[in-house]
């Protein structure tokens, strides 16, 4: 997914551009840090303690030119409005986030306000339209009907969870002004990997491979998550 971001953002800002990018849920940091190590200013933010901790840790172990562009604020997502003015950041992430919000629109509409124009909003979230494909690959066939007909699923932290259509995010990205610019699937192939697994030998190939149907009909439409790229318009 990194390769897709980057791919977004070379598109649409001039090489060499130091961007404002702000990291909605950024959890450890590893997006964060890695948009700072290429240059750009990056503010992130996260409400769970031990997360931003693991963050503040990371941070720290980084040169001083990399900590000097990294700010982590400790708050919740729908609270950018308090700590920041609007049209503040070119980039605004929100990965991993959207599942774990009942109501989804005031959020995005609260991260589309935060972009800049032309700015990019960058968001991963579980693909509804394809929530029948883990249990049914599993053999869990009973799951897998029951799949079709929801956007609620248990998460492999346990967690009672939702997910997202294509075509609701689509209409929902076009009605707070950041219509949908691309999308890709993540996760084709390998959501049924075993978290922990080692890495195959060819794992080079396998991303590749797994790259190439995330930007390919009709195998993007069953994968596990989406990341859609909104611009501020």
């Amino acid at each position: 997914m990194a390769r897709q971001l980057d791919e977004q953002i070379v598109g649409r800002f001039p090489v060499g551009q130091r961007l404002r990018v702000l990291d909605v849920g950024m959890g450890q940091g590893t997006q964060a840090l890695r948009l700072a190590r290429a240059g750009h200013q990056v503010t992130g933010v996260e409400q769970d303690p031990k997360m931003i901790s693991a963050a503040r840790e990371a941070l720290a172990a980084e040169p001083e030119g990399i900590r000097e562009r990294v700010r982590l604020v400790q708050s919740d997502g729908r609270d950018t409005g308090v700590h920041f003015l609007p049209g503040s950041f070119d980039v605004v992430l929100c990965h991993g986030v959207l599942m774990y919000v009942e109501e989804p629109d005031p959020l995005l509409a609260g991260l589309a306000r935060m972009l800049a124009q032309g700015g990019l909003l960058s968001l991963l979230v579980r693909n509804a339209d394809a929530l029948a494909m883990r249990p049914g690959l599993s053999g869990d066939w009973a799951g897998s009907l029951t799949a079709f007909d929801t956007t609620a699923y248990t998460n492999r932290l346990g967690l009672d969870v939702r997910a997202d259509r294509l075509a609701t995010l689509t209409a929902t990205l076009a009605g707070i002004g950041a219509p949908l610019q691309a999308w890709y699937g993540v996760r084709v192939f390998t959501d049924t990997a075993v978290d922990g697994a080692e890495l195959p030998a060819d794992v080079e190939m396998l991303l590749t491979v797994e790259e190439r149907a995330g930007r390919t009909d009709p195998y993007r439409g069953v994968a596990a998550l989406l990341h859609l790229c909104g611009v501020r318009g």
